[in-house]
């Protein structure tokens, strides 16, 4: 099937690997993706409008350049590991019960976003705007709270106390 320079609506994609693939130009619009691997895949210029992504696997993605028009999407138990999310305005995302490892979030606005069980680990925040963000039940997130807009976010103990780490203080 070809996906380079083409236009879905309301399809699902089941157990696809688009490792390696160029899905430049493209536009997903109200598209599923189920159990497909995402790997080094090439987005430039791609529209995802009210995409979720269910049980993937997307590594090594750089979400930067894709197209930003009507840019919307749904992450849920997905593993993102080396990808970049900075530079967008992606308010409302879920992330929900994700593995988020070493991924960059720099000057993202990431507004009303929910990270609810996800697993952060490595993942790297700076002059991000978190306001109205949730990060209940995430795990292994660390970053300055003096670098980002924190305002009305959300957090859970006992991870919450991760945020004092750069401070580098003593806590018994």
């Amino acid at each position: 099937m070809k996906f380079q320079n083409e236009d879905f609506e309301q399809k699902t994609f089941k157990n696809i690997d688009f490792t390696d693939k160029n899905l430049s130009n493209t536009i997903f619009i109200d598209c599923i993706f189920l159990k497909c691997n995402f790997s080094n895949t090439t987005i430039d210029n791609t529209r995802f409008q009210n995409t979720t992504f269910e049980k993937c696997k997307i590594m090594g993605i750089n979400f930067e350049l894709s197209s930003r028009f009507l840019f919307s999407f749904i992450f849920n138990e997905c593993l993102i590991s080396t990808s970049v999310f900075s530079n967008l305005k992606i308010k409302d995302t879920k992330f929900l019960d994700c593995q988020i490892n070493n991924c960059d979030f720099f000057g993202t606005d990431l507004t009303n976003c929910d990270f609810k069980k996800s697993d952060l680990e490595g993942t790297r925040f700076d002059d991000t705007n978190m306001t109205n963000a949730s990060f209940r039940e995430a795990t292994n997130y660390i970053f300055n709270p003096d670098k980002n807009l924190l305002k009305k976010t959300k957090f859970s103990y006992p991870e919450v106390v991760s945020l004092l780490k750069t401070y580098d203080i003593v806590i018994d």
